[in-house]
């Protein structure tokens, strides 16, 4: 199936999954997934994470294993795609957002790979602010 913006369609994934409680997602591989899987985890999100392929063996796959408070409530309360491939949204390095005052996370795509907003930051660096994570 095509996807027009298939990053989108990886943060609805996780949030419908959460809501749901499941244990895991799966969505399919690129690198920019991968990238953004790596900063859910050190950030601590979710769980974990690995690749493989697909129940047919054939399309290659990222696994997400969600992580629950008490096993009740998910870690992720809300993610939200901010540039869009309608719209894209760039941010200089002075005007990184911050979100809830710094209890959620951003994703921003820089000239030196995909960060969070503390680090592009801390790097001086601006770029494509992709996503909120709270």
């Amino acid at each position: 199936m095509n996807v027009s913006d298939p990053i989108a369609d990886m943060l609805t994934r996780i949030r419908n999954a959460s809501r749901a409680h499941h244990l895991e997602v799966v969505v399919p591989a690129s690198r920019v997934k991968r990238e953004i899987a790596r900063i859910l985890v050190e950030e601590g999100f979710i769980a974990s994470f690995s690749e493989g392929k697909d129940e047919h063996g054939v399309h290659p796959v990222i696994t997400l294993n969600l992580k629950y408070v008490d096993g009740k409530a998910s870690v992720v309360s809300g993610l939200k795609r901010i540039s869009k491939p309608g719209l894209r949204v760039y941010a200089r390095k002075t005007d990184i957002p911050r979100v809830l005052g710094g209890l959620g996370i951003v994703i921003v795509s820089t000239s030196q790979g995909i960060m969070t907003g503390a680090q592009a930051r801390k790097a001086q660096l601006g770029g494509e602010v992709l996503a909120y994570v709270w």
